[in-house]
């Protein structure tokens, strides 16, 4: 009779102390939690962990659906399509029962990138009044804490809040504006995942399945897995001496991949409607090469996510200067993020007015978060009457001693500040660029010089400290360019 006693007092002990040991769980990674949103009307992966071969069913609402848990112990289902609306509840139910509560559906979107995307709302232009005003119980907030790695992670660890005054101050501040105004204009919940860390470059944040699939950056992609290969090899061998594991070299955040493999690998294959990204600070050197690098970082997240060319939309840097460098250098990076624009279902919002040349942080991030906005709501949610761009350049040509510029999203073009246009710059083939005066006709730009005889190319707003007053008539500005090499 004791023996019995005896045996269930040592389970007992062992239970408390190694109840994983015991007792199979059923978990889910963070990015699923109380008061998330779900993006609507996308069939939505849910997955998570379990003991092998256990099935798992999820409810969500009125919908139910189950799968079982492989030789590896994840499992995933997929959810149908769900309508705006809430709140519901989640229940998975394996070894163990997760509840979740509070749960929204609507428009989610992913906000990454480095400083510029990371500043908080209690550092912007009138922060404190936005703090107090940020009472909108619809708009939820997930903000992954800044861990790089060497290997993919499987989960971040945060948790999804509320947007109020006590949970905003420290929250991505483009994020949050460009959330506010979808959420004024479409009236459905938004969920915003912010992912993002100053001063980092933009290869840190890239997937091996982007550099897999551009050539230019291709070599160094399989670097990064050959160097983690050597890791996985030196690791294996210090366990089997016995040894601690050495220092993982990949697991920093300068590292190609490193930031994916710790902020962005744990939250794919959340359902979500897309992507905003402001970053370029760190890669300002790289010129025309950074156009393949967003190629490189755009298709990769949307190769993991496994949604197809989901939007993606970008900031062009604001006007800066950069102690030291040419003031063409800048300019070239601008040109390189236009020329991102040629990848199906991007957008990119200029910033060129709303610039703080002494200050790498323009503090005006509401008119960043609205310009973000005005591209989703005009190419993601159908709103085609609004103007979301401001002037880009689309041709030239040379008439007697001038050049006519002409431009998409031109409607209604004219001076911002009511003064001749600023910042056009003219030259022949064997001259020097020069001012040039620039004049608006029926929404083209007739650009000449005393100095120039026969012009061949033209200028705009290139260089570092430029900030034109060329706008359309929704007051949205032009992005520099120039018209030749």
């Amino acid at each position: 009779m004791r023996i019995p006693a005896l045996a269930a007092f040592a389970l007992t002990l062992v239970a408390s102390a190694f109840p994983s040991a015991i007792r199979a769980e059923t978990r889910l990674p963070h990015v699923f939690g109380s008061h998330m949103v779900l993006q609507r009307d996308l069939e939505l992966t849910v997955w998570g962990w379990d003991d092998a071969g256990t099935e798992v069913r999820v409810r969500l609402g009125d919908s139910s659906v189950s799968g079982k848990a492989g030789d590896d112990g994840k499992w995933s289902v997929k959810l149908p399509k769900q309508s705006a609306g809430g709140p519901v509840a989640m229940t998975v139910t394996g070894s163990s029962k997760v509840e979740l509560s509070d749960i929204l559906i609507g428009e989610v979107w992913v906000c990454s990138g480095q400083s510029n995307m990371e500043w908080s709302v209690s550092r912007t232009t009138n922060g404190k009044e936005e703090i107090a005003a940020a009472k909108h119980p619809t708009i939820r907030l997930f903000h992954v804490p800044k861990v790089p790695a060497g290997l993919p992670q499987d989960d971040v660890d945060a948790q999804w809040k509320v947007c109020s005054p006590e949970t905003i101050p420290s929250f991505s501040a483009v994020g949050y504006f460009f959330g506010r105004h979808l959420s004024s204009e479409l009236d459905v919940p938004i969920g915003l995942i912010n992912t993002s860390w100053g001063g980092t470059r933009i290869e840190p944040w890239t997937p091996p399945e982007g550099f897999a699939q551009v050539e230019a950056v291709r070599e160094m992609g399989e670097s990064i897995l050959r160097r983690r290969k050597e890791v996985a090899a030196a690791e294996a061998a210090a366990k089997q001496a016995g040894q601690p594991a050495p220092k993982n070299p990949l697991a920093d955040r300068g590292v190609p991949m490193g930031l994916y493999n710790g902020m962005v690998h744990g939250l794919a294959p959340f359902g979500i409607k897309g992507a905003i990204w402001y970053q370029g600070e760190a890669n300002r050197l790289d010129g025309a090469l950074y156009t393949l690098k967003m190629h490189a970082l755009i298709k990769g997240w949307r190769t993991v996510w496994g949604q197809g060319d989901f939007p993606f939309y970008y900031v062009q840097l604001a006007p800066f200067i950069y102690r030291g460098a040419e003031p063409t250098m800048l300019p070239v990076l601008w040109e390189a993020q236009t020329a991102v624009l040629k990848l199906k279902n991007t957008g990119m919002a200029v910033t060129t007015d709303i610039a703080t040349v002494n200050n790498i942080h323009p503090p005006n991030k509401q008119d960043v978060g609205k310009r973000l906005a005005l591209w989703a709501l005009a190419k993601s949610y159908g709103k085609n009457e609004l103007t979301y761009s401001g002037p880009q350049y689309r041709s030239m040509k040379i008439d007697g001693t001038g050049i006519w510029l002409e431009f998409d999203h031109s409607d209604g073009l004219k001076s911002r500040d009511k003064k001749p246009l600023d910042w056009f710059t003219i030259a022949g083939d064997d001259s020097e660029f020069v001012p040039a005066k620039a004049v608006i006709h029926e929404n083209k730009v007739h650009v000449s010089s005393e100095k120039i005889a026969k012009p061949t190319h033209v200028r705009f707003g290139w260089d570092q400290t430029a900030e034109p007053n060329l706008v359309n008539g929704a007051d949205l500005p032009a992005s520099p360019f120039r018209t030749g090499q």
